[in-house]
């Protein structure tokens, strides 16, 4: 069994708490698809958003699914560097797993894709 990282992102259009919430469940939805695990194979999930995400804490969204209750989260905002993504929110999940890395799907969704077309082009082929 190893510890794996997981990384994900997604985007939103705008500062709304449902719409953050919502994006954040959809983007833990796609790791939890994309990868095959289990609340419980968890260690802990470190989200950062964008200086420009204030409506809610995306932890909200994870906290209030069915089996994640004692999952450890932890929010915090990202370096805020010049022309990054705006409205971004990053999840780095971190996984008990037997898998290697060469196995793990990170997944990026929405603008985000345009942080690691490497990743998310990767990422489609091994879907096919």
């Amino acid at each position: 069994m190893f510890l794996r990282g997981i990384r994900g992102a997604t985007t939103v259009a705008h500062n709304e708490a449902e719409e953050i919430l919502t994006a954040t469940e959809d983007l833990l939805r796609a790791i939890v698809e994309a990868n095959d695990f289990h609340p419980e194979d968890i260690c802990s999930v470190f989200i950062t958003v964008t200086e420009d995400i204030t409506a809610t804490f995306p932890a909200r969204a994870i906290r209030a699914l069915a089996g994640w209750e004692l999952v450890p989260l932890m929010c915090s905002l990202e370096v805020p560097v010049e022309n990054s993504l705006p409205k971004c929110i990053r999840l780095m999940v971190q996984v008990n797993t037997t898998k290697t890395q060469a196995e793990i799907n990170h997944v990026y969704l929405k603008e985000a894709k345009a942080l690691r077309p490497d990743i998310v082009k990767l990422t489609n082929e091994a879907t096919r």
